[in-house]
């Protein structure tokens, strides 16, 4: 898939980390080949994570990430310091910049020590090779995967691309939404209502990804809104699969056999962006919410909120007349601070198209730590409607 049509929250993620003045925004500029980040003597110019996408050739589509300093000073250089760990905590590959002339100081080791907790892929860059090197800090990185470069020479330039390149082999790809589902010539049957937080014109992520991963698989694709779910019977094939947009789960159901193997784009990623076995397993706490607990809906994407929105009005509706009506509701976009968090029951996550799988796997990962159970959007819907454990039946085939 092409940079245009691969969504930025699936390219594999690049961070380049490191001192003030380590040659950072340089290297970052160096290989996208563009003067995107602003390149300067000045300690802390880069302050907000710059952010750009690139083709790598056999890798595919890629995005770089440039951070600020980590040795950045005062208040606000540690927001930015915060910022720059946030990057780290969703990258695939880490790349540690710091000048080959220069010992290494506190400073690094500290923050080194700490990535190395995230179990990344760690990329040490020495930076101003025409310097003269420092013996002592080579000998520091010794075991590390390194390269020297200098951020002028093209040549040094592309064996760091080569460098990334390999790295990438071993790091594990996101799946597909259909991985493991279909085969080819298989029949597919989506229900897809015209969603009012969609762009006008457009069919949201969830559905256009699903939509052509069943083209690559050689899958048939037959497309209905839910009020036109008649055509289902005159079909001569039977699909192998329907898979409709959770919120159409009820008339659905009611319109199709019982036997017909069913699924939502939404359950499709819980197992594309996060933990499907987490999110099955915290399916049994809905049972024994108490009145008065607190319920957390995490929604990733930035959208205008309509009369009916799924995540702030139509599952805190479903959730009172269906699970428990003296709970209370809380919304965010990022999960507050681990104290915050103690006070929640329960978390209801969206299903993370917007955003990396890192980045939803380090959500459960503090979740897991905290036991509080997770399910997403597509897990809560199913279960309100009866419909588990059918919907999750084609992912045990």
């Amino acid at each position: 898939m092409s940079l245009v049509n691969t969504p930025i929250a699936e390219q594999l993620r690049i961070v380049i980390t490191g001192l003030r003045n380590a040659g950072k925004s340089s290297l970052f500029n160096s290989i996208i080949e563009n003067n995107i980040a602003i390149v300067s003597n000045t300690p802390g110019t880069t302050t907000d994570p710059v952010i750009k996408s690139m083709e790598m050739g056999n890798l595919g589509p890629v995005v770089f990430v440039d951070t600020a300093g980590i040795d950045d000073i005062g208040e606000l250089g540690q927001k930015r310091i915060d910022k720059t760990y946030n990057q780290l905590e969703i990258a695939d590959i880490i790349i540690f910049v710091t000048k080959i002339n220069e010992d290494i100081i506190k400073i690094e080791k500290e923050f080194l020590n700490k990535i190395l907790k995230l179990n990344k892929k760690i990329l040490i860059v020495f930076t101003f090779s025409d310097f003269k090197h420092n013996q002592n800090k080579l000998d520091y990185f010794k075991n590390y995967n390194t390269i020297i470069v200098n951020n002028n020479d093209k040549e040094t330039i592309k064996k760091l691309r080569e460098k990334i390149i390999a790295i990438s082999n071993d790091i594990e790809k996101e799946i597909k939404p259909l991985d493991g589902l279909v085969d080819d010539g298989d029949l597919l049957f989506l229900v897809v209502p015209i969603d009012s937080a969609a762009p006008k014109g457009r069919l949201i992520l969830p559905q256009v990804e699903t939509i052509r991963d069943a083209l690559d698989k050689n899958c048939s694709v037959l497309i209905a809104k839910e009020n036109q779910l008649d055509i289902y019977y005159s079909l001569k094939k039977r699909p192998k699969l329907v898979i409709t947009d959770s919120q159409a789960f009820e008339i659905v159901k009611k319109s199709i056999p019982e036997d017909q193997p069913l699924t939502s784009f939404s359950i499709l990623f819980a197992r594309k962006k996060g933990d499907f076995n987490l999110f099955l397993k915290s399916i049994k706490y809905l049972k024994n919410i108490k009145s008065g607990s607190k319920i957390l809906i995490n929604e990733s994407c930035t959208h205008h909120r309509q009369p009916d929105d799924i995540g702030t009005v139509k599952i805190p509706n479903l959730f009172k007349s269906k699970i428990n009506k003296d709970v209370t509701f809380d919304f965010y976009k990022e999960l507050p601070n681990k104290e915050e968090l103690k006070k929640y029951s329960l978390v209801i996550m969206c299903g993370g198209c917007m955003v990396t799988r890192n980045k939803i796997l380090s959500r459960l990962k503090i979740l897991n730590e905290l036991n509080i159970p997770v399910i997403n959007y597509g897990f809560f819907l199913a279960y309100v409607n009866n419909l588990l454990p059918r919907t999750i039946l084609p992912f045990y085939k």
